[in-house]
């Protein structure tokens, strides 16, 4: 099989590492890719990202597979394009991909079938909103409703910070359009999860939970990130709370996707807040998480690519999903000033295949691995237990290095 996969980041060099390994693939497009993800044994980046220029690949090298890791291209209809054109792709349609294009239509889905989550309401004019939280209880959160690189999410502690947040959204417009409208909504204290689940429309099957970790400082402080690090299983998701989960989030979203008619076959993303009063869904994504594909894909036992042609030919029911035991803990070593203002072009040493690590903002030049992101890449370790797991990922972390190297120390602690 030839393979293709769309993206750029550590989550796409993960997933190219884990459909390589499958016996099927022969070759792994990764589109544009990164510097780093030809490390790998059958994988080489495509400088392509126009969506035209993806069908005319896939055609002309007979991809027998595409794998869409980011969201926009779900939302921009990429999936609905290449069935246009008799392609096989994995991901949902661009009316299901509203799931996380937009964050009102994603709340009053949830509301429309019954899903636990916080209580809201949704504005497009500024005034209103700003009335909204001069009566409030605070903290409460505003949320861009489109699609702001997972940055479009305020805990706002008073209504100062919640009339800042607004203007950013509203009146700067610094997420481009995406903050034109917004939703405004409680704030649930607890613990938070992220489970990844695949469905081909007919059954979801969830994988093993995990933990990310989006403050950019130890202690889980300072502005929000990507995510700087994440650990799977999940330590907080006990039997009780997956079983909660499953009756009702899991399983209702799955009705509701039915119910709306919505073509969804692909990963769907769980956001989830574990509360003293039972678990609560804080948002969807449509597809794998970044950094949280990094530290679960390494615990799969499965041959990825079977399970999602079993998704595709609808046969998810009958297929046996399998997982090492232990666990995975991944760390991002970030540029320093991330996610401000930071410096590219460094080099890296030690970028090696047998140090464990997944590629992000890595750019290859005269043979040269130089840093050309924020994230720049994660190192990740699997261990017997959560402890080891730490260990490993920091001990592999401890063989890379790039001036201005900034990653946090508590990952999974």
């Amino acid at each position: 099989m030839k393979v293709l996969v769309i993206g750029s980041g550590g989550r796409e060099h993960a997933i190219c590492w884990k459909i390589a390994q499958s016996p099927k693939v022969e070759k792994v497009f990764c589109a544009p890719g990164n510097g780093g993800i030809e490390i790998e044994d059958k994988c080489s980046n495509v400088n392509i990202t126009d969506m035209d220029g993806l069908m005319d690949l896939a055609l002309e090298e007979k991809i027998d597979l595409t794998v869409v890791g980011p969201e926009v291209p779900l939302t921009e209809g990429i999936v609905d394009k290449f069935k246009d054109r008799g392609l096989s792709i994995f991901g949902p349609s661009s009316r299901a991909a509203m799931l996380e294009g937009s964050k009102i239509y994603s709340k009053n889905f949830m509301k429309k079938y019954g899903i636990k989550t916080a209580e809201y309401a949704v504005f497009d004019q500024i005034d209103k909103a700003l009335g909204y939280i001069g009566i409030c209880s605070y903290p409460v959160v505003v949320k861009a409703d489109g699609l702001a690189a997972g940055k479009g999410v305020f805990i706002c502690q008073n209504y100062r910070e919640a009339k800042s947040a607004l203007e950013d959204l509203m009146i700067r417009n610094v997420f481009k359009g995406a903050g034109k409208k917004v939703v405004i909504e409680e704030f649930l204290q607890g613990v938070e999860a992220s489970i990844l689940t695949i469905t081909d429309g007919n059954t979801i099957v969830p994988f093993i939970s995990s933990k990310d970790h989006k403050q950019i400082y130890d202690g889980g402080v300072g502005p929000n990130t990507g995510g700087m690090g994440a650990v799977a299983p999940n330590p907080y998701c006990s039997e009780k709370v997956l079983e909660d989960f499953a009756k009702n989030i899991m399983e209702p979203t799955l009705r509701g996707i039915q119910q709306e008619n919505l073509d969804y076959t692909g990963i769907i993303f769980f956001g989830i807040m574990i509360t003293k009063k039972g678990v609560y869904l804080l948002e969807y994504n449509v597809r794998m998480g970044d950094p949280e594909t990094q530290a679960v894909l390494p615990l799969m036992k499965s041959d990825f690519v079977d399970l999602i042609q079993a998704a595709l030919s609808k046969r998810l029911l009958s297929f046996k999903l399998e997982w090492r035991k232990g666990a995975c803990c991944c760390v991002v070593a970030a540029s320093k000033g991330y996610p401000a203002k930071y410096e590219t072009g460094f080099e890296i040493e030690g970028l090696k295949k047998e140090n464990k690590i997944f590629a992000a903002g890595v750019k290859k030049e005269n043979g040269i691995f130089k840093t050309s992101g924020g994230r720049v890449l994660v190192t990740y370790g699997i261990g017997g237990n959560l402890e080891e797991a730490i260990e490993c990922a920091y001990e592999n972390l401890k063989r890379v290095s790039f001036n201005g190297m900034y990653f946090r120390k508590d990952i999974g602690k």
